[in-house]
């Protein structure tokens, strides 16, 4: 979100998108911090909540984002 100072001393609010930090595709090694309340393991990488099935708490894992959205990402682990 970008704030212009326009005439009359109000501002113009310009929303621009901002691109994921994670991308489809790409491979991570994540620690698992916590769990989702789903029972899924969770990790936190730039920003981003990573969902990873089957892993729990203190696991270090090697991922691969399956799914992206504005705030989050489920991994699937990978050997």
């Amino acid at each position: 979100m970008v704030h212009r100072r326009v005439k009359g001393g109000q501002f113009k609010i310009k929303h621009v998108e901002k691109l994921p930090l994670v991308e489809l595709g790409e491979e991570l090694d994540v620690h698992i911090n916590g769990l989702c309340p789903n029972g899924d393991g969770m990790s936190n990488i730039r920003g981003y909540i990573i969902h990873v099935p089957k892993a729990k708490p203190r696991d270090h894992v090697k991922v691969k984002i399956i799914q992206v959205d504005k705030k989050s990402a489920i991994g699937e682990i990978i050997k």
